[in-house]
């Protein structure tokens, strides 16, 4: 029988979110007040599913977003979700067919990259996705990372203060703005993500459980830091506290404003445990610890998924720490980015363009995207036969300039 792949229409929707739910094993039954809570806040020109014989069998949802690339500057990017086959439709070439149609659309309309969080690794490397950037949880063993029992709040002359959701909704899309102004890898909050994310608004299906939130505010009294726990309730045989806090959200933007708020739920009366949350791989939370080696790691993996669409953008884009030239041959299955392209790359901006040069590497456009944050090596992806190295000594040309300081991070799942 055929499978027609098409945009989803509002009656096909309750069939739609069913088949999503079972893609990613929740409960299939879907009731009218979660269908009108998301048909309310979804593009509905951008879901798509596949049918046969009026059932939805696979799903694929994109939205809107901005990505943060290095050196502050902000792209369009299209963000891929939602992304479910059912298990009786398997290896039949839906999830292709519905990729295509979006990523072509992504293209037409100008967005520089597509982004995703992928939840198996071996998929979206076919569709030109690369991991872009990773994420490290750490769990933090409080008694033992010999923070100063005595502490009663920061040392710089600032304050932590408690907060609620209003404080939250009026000061943190500030913060993660000019989180984002720094930080490559992030990616845009809407407003509605703060209303879901402080219990204005309800995701339908996620029962909504009101954690604590607190403020930092530097000596000069501005709000440089946030951050959004909550905490178990676990005791020992011999009536110990053993509670567990887990970070949702924490924003510093000064390295003042990270120690004081680390430091801050260590502190906390009967946790004896904090989980960080998903952070950068080379986050100061264990260093910011007298002995590091009370955090250990919970989880290391790859996170975002960057698939460069308009190369020239893309590139000319983020910024350089070096000056050099790198003539590019991108092989892109697809058709979106394939192409021979020279970069000239310096502190002062840089210059791409298509070019008819012999190429220093050739790559998948996946392989770029891996590079594009800065967060991989050219000279390691060469090694693994990944990256075909035309002028010798290219690779290591191409990690000066693509390579960056810092990791990349993105806080955000979606």
């Amino acid at each position: 029988m055929s499978v027609d792949t098409r945009i989803v229409s509002e009656v096909e929707f309750p069939a739609w979110l069913r088949a999503l739910n079972t893609g990613f094993l929740r409960t299939p039954v879907v009731g009218d007040d979660e269908v009108a809570s998301r048909l309310a806040h979804t593009d509905m020109s951008r879901v798509r599913g596949a049918f046969e014989q009026g059932r939805c069998v696979a799903t694929f949802r994109s939205f809107e977003q901005r990505l943060t690339a290095v050196g502050g500057a902000s792209i369009p990017a299209s963000a891929v979700s939602n992304v479910t086959v059912s298990p009786t439709h398997r290896r039949r070439g839906l999830l292709s067919r519905l990729m295509a149609a979006d990523l072509g659309e992504a293209k037409e309309r100008g967005d520089v990259v597509s982004t995703l969080i992928a939840a198996e690794y071996p998929i979206y490397g076919r569709y030109g996705f690369g991991p872009a950037a990773w994420m490290t949880e750490w769990s933090v063993d409080v008694p033992r990372a010999g923070l100063d029992p005595r502490w009663a709040g920061p040392w710089d002359g600032g304050r932590i203060d408690l907060a609620d959701g209003d404080e939250i909704r009026k000061f943190g899309p500030e913060l993660h703005a000019r989180l984002a102004a720094r930080q490559h890898g992030v990616v845009s909050r809407d407003e509605r993500w703060w209303q879901i994310n402080t219990g204005q608004a309800q995701d339908p299906g996620h029962p909504w459980t009101e954690p604590y939130y607190a403020l930092y505010r530097s000596a000069t009294g501005e709000v440089d830091g946030m951050i959004v726990y909550h905490a178990d309730e676990k005791w020992g045989d011999a009536k110990q506290p053993l509670n567990t806090a887990t970070v949702r959200d924490l924003i510093a933007l000064t390295p003042a404003a990270e120690r004081a708020l680390w430091h801050f739920v260590c502190s906390v009366d009967w946790i004896t445990t904090v989980k960080s949350g998903y952070r950068a791989p080379d986050d100061l939370l264990p260093l910011l610890l007298p002995d590091p080696r009370a955090a250990h790691v919970r989880t290391q993996a790859d996170f975002l998924w960057v698939r460069i669409l308009d190369v020239v953008r893309a590139l000319e884009a983020r910024s350089y720490t070096v000056s050099a030239t790198l003539t590019l041959e991108l092989h892109d299955a697809a058709g979106l980015a394939d192409g021979r392209f020279r970069l000239d790359a310096s502190p002062d901006g840089a210059v791409c363009a298509p070019s008819a040069a012999s190429p220093d590497l050739v790559l998948d456009v996946r392989e770029l995207g891996t590079l594009y944050l800065g967060d991989e090596s050219a000279q390691r992806l060469a090694a693994l036969g990944r990256v075909a190295e035309e002028t010798p000594g290219a690779a290591a040309v191409a990690d000066a300039v693509f390579r960056t300081a810092r990791r990349a991070w993105c806080p955000d799942v979606f």
